[in-house]
């Protein structure tokens, strides 16, 4: 039976896989792991202004009023031209008003000519976004289990135990690509990402679940070949569909990407761009990750032939 042997390159799949977890470790440590302000508290502002501002100084006159640490950045609506200065005052408690409003005294005398004018004020205190990083977690985790569960039940003719935590384990590789991109491209790790996380479980899960169901069906019809071989088919036999379906949502989770750039929508950037890495991680470890580490399992604890039964 001629197919491609999935399983046989199986050991470059994992080291590509292990190559991106390593990275994702390393950028932790040089880029470090930014929490939006949902998850550890402390307040955001924005600004709009006009010709110039220096975004390092406004860090200094924050950090001098409210002796937090600050970071600042200054973005540009490309359609409307508008100009932003975004300030992220970390901390256990928000920005007060009274110390707000000092602040917006100082920022205008020091930069007269910008016209800045508030847009936004976010505040969250810290027991909440405490709350709120647990319970993205806690979300995470169940769905997980969840489906741990389903596919046990689903496809116990083929070991559905084994075929749940290789899911899982393919599911943990797709959410780790997801908070790789965010540490490399410094997007702060907030509800956003527990949203991404969530929908590329459910993309993910689905399409190994359509594999799974091909070997079932491919076992009894081929039950003279080996577990390796057809896998190998069940997996030739989904690839196109799931290559389709994953690019139909990196398309237009593209598509929202450009357009949030343009109009400087920061919200919807820091989802759509890792959801876009996370569609293509979603269809990779479909293929390349779930069946072969499957079948790995199966002989190495020596219960393949059960697939037959």
């Amino acid at each position: 039976m001629n197919v491609i042997d999935f399983y046989g390159k199986r050991r470059i799949y994992f080291a590509i896989s292990l190559a991106i977890l390593v990275i994702g470790v390393v950028m932790s440590f040089v880029n470090g792991v930014q929490l939006d302000i949902q998850f550890k508290g402390g307040s955001l502002i924005k600004y709009s202004y006009k010709g110039k501002i220096d975004a390092d100084k406004a860090a200094d006159i924050t950090t001098d009023l409210t002796k937090r640490v600050v970071s600042t950045q200054t973005t540009t609506d490309l359609s409307s031209g508008q100009k932003r200065l975004i300030i992220n005052i970390a901390g256990d408690y928000g920005l007060d008003v009274k110390d707000q409003e000092k602040l917006d005294v100082a920022l205008k005398k020091e930069f007269p000519d910008a016209k800045l004018k508030l847009s936004e004020s976010t505040m969250v205190e810290p027991f909440f976004g405490k709350k709120f990083l647990t319970n993205g977690i806690k979300a995470i985790l169940l769905s997980s289990v969840l489906v741990v569960i389903y596919v046990w039940f689903r496809f116990r003719r083929i070991g559905g135990l084994s075929a749940g935590i290789m899911a899982l384990v393919a599911l943990f590789h797709d959410l780790m690509v997801v908070y790789v991109t965010c540490v490399i491209f410094r997007i702060p790790i907030g509800d956003s990402f527990v949203a991404v996380a969530l929908t590329i479980i459910g993309y993910s899960i689905n399409d190994t679940i359509v594999i799974y169901d091909r070997i079932r069906e491919n076992s009894k019809k081929y039950s003279r070949e080996s577990i390796e071989t057809v896998t190998n088919l069940s997996i030739a036999q989904s690839m196109t569909r799931s290559i389709n379906t994953n690019l139909a949502v990196l398309i237009s989770v593209s598509l929202v990407f450009i357009l949030a750039q343009v109009n400087s929508i920061e919200s919807v950037q820091s989802f759509a761009l890792p959801m876009a890495i996370g569609s293509i991680s979603g269809c990779y470890s479909t293929i390349c990750i779930a069946g072969p580490l499957w079948v790995t399992w199966k002989k190495h604890k020596g219960t393949e032939h059960k697939i037959y039964q």
